[in-house]
């Protein structure tokens, strides 16, 4: 059996103009995770990314945590995210303020989360294109691309994965076969930096573990721990 280890960035720009770029604190979550896999002998025989610059920046976080790994990295664009702006534009055309963390204006975070719920709902159910962004069958398919590569070329293999929470969940539902609406769920539980583990043969896929911060559980750790 392989195992394929799935993480999500580490804590990036929320509310900023530009997302995609880590926080200090998501570079120092992503650094702690190499720490710990290094602690303990994990090593991984294939590195894989999305193209977007948080999944680069977190594997290089991982990377310089563990030692200075030396992996030259498979961007694959199939595990960037879904562009939540445009989802919530779609739903929701007239300009909004840009929220904060949910301590600094919990009201518009908590309007934020809503909005995309409900445009992802309908994105997945063909009733919504956000501009710029693939069709939701398209999206899988993504996904499901790169997990049928691992399959079938990294057998026995330790496969690392640094992607996002949309792509992440749809993975977990895929193997779970699960419906689109519950993935959204699972998509917005997701924590930064999380590790997800999936075994697999030649044959499928198996869920071993969901959603798990092994290396920041401590007290040392626990004002690390974020969602967006």
């Amino acid at each position: 059996m392989g195992t394929l280890y799935l993480v999500r960035h580490g804590q990036a720009s929320f509310g900023a103009e530009d997302y995609d770029q880590l926080s200090e604190l998501g570079h120092r979550q992503s650094v702690q995770l190499g720490r710990y896999w290094a602690a303990r002998g994990t090593v991984f025989d294939t590195v894989i990314t999305g193209a977007m610059r948080r999944h680069a920046q977190t594997w290089a976080g991982i990377a310089e945590g563990a030692g200075g790994l030396a992996h030259a990295p498979l961007a694959r664009p199939g595990l960037n995210e879904y562009d939540s702006e445009a989802v919530i534009r779609a739903i929701h055309p007239h300009p909004l303020e840009r929220p904060g963390s949910a301590a600094q204006t919990p009201e518009l975070y908590r309007q934020h989360f809503r909005l995309l719920r409900d445009g992802l709902t309908q994105w997945m159910a063909g009733t919504l294109t956000p501009q710029g962004m693939p069709s939701y069958n398209d999206f899988v398919r993504g996904v499901r691309e790169v997990l049928d590569h691992v399959r079938a070329q990294h057998q026995g293999h330790n496969v690392l994965l640094v992607s996002s929470g949309g792509p992440i969940a749809t993975a977990v539902g895929q193997v779970l076969g699960m419906s689109p609406e519950a993935t959204i769920e699972l998509n917005l539980r997701i924590r930064n930096c999380a590790v997800t583990e999936l075994q697999f043969n030649p044959k499928r896929y198996a869920l071993l573990t969901f959603n798990t911060l092994p290396h920041l559980d401590s007290d040392e750790f626990k004002d690390w721990l974020t969602y967006a």
